[in-house]
């Protein structure tokens, strides 16, 4: 028996909510072609043309080595381009081609749909009052790492 019932455990309940909404997005991106991790990535790079997959990889909250695979199918797929940077050379910039500016329109179209659905489920006051308690729960997590 454990000191604390599974019902009681935010964690869970988190966890189970993540789940269902990657599952969704899952759903709605598949006539897209692509899958929840690539679609990040694509997104990610619309706004940062030129990124390393390094700093990629920590904005779409993966690993470097996930973040490669992701890459890798994407330069496979003709959605991406990557080449040497300018000054370092060890370091390829990441970014979409014209095909991936058009898969990734029509993922963010249904990615969106599955967003505004979830939102509709909430007032305009309790969207507000979620964002602040998730806000609060990422935050007192990040402030426990590293704590003995």
């Amino acid at each position: 028996m454990t000191s604390m019932p599974i019902s009681e455990r935010l964690g869970a309940h988190l966890k189970r909510t993540v789940q269902s909404l990657d599952a969704a997005k899952h759903a709605a991106l598949r006539p897209a072609g692509v899958t929840v991790p690539q679609y990040a990535a694509l997104l990610h790079l619309a706004d940062n043309p030129g990124i390393s997959a390094a700093a990629l990889a920590r904005a779409c909250g993966v690993t470097p080595p996930t973040m490669t695979t992701v890459l890798k199918n994407l330069q496979e797929q003709g959605l991406i381009t990557r080449t040497p940077h300018e000054w370092h050379k060890n370091i390829l910039q990441t970014r979409l081609t014209e095909k991936g500016e058009q898969v990734l329109a029509a993922a963010d179209d249904a990615a969106v749909r599955v967003e505004r659905g979830l939102a509709a489920e909430f007032t305009g006051e309790e969207r507000e009052t979620l964002v602040a308690l998730l806000a609060r729960c990422a935050d007192f997590l990040d402030g426990t790492r590293g704590r003995d």
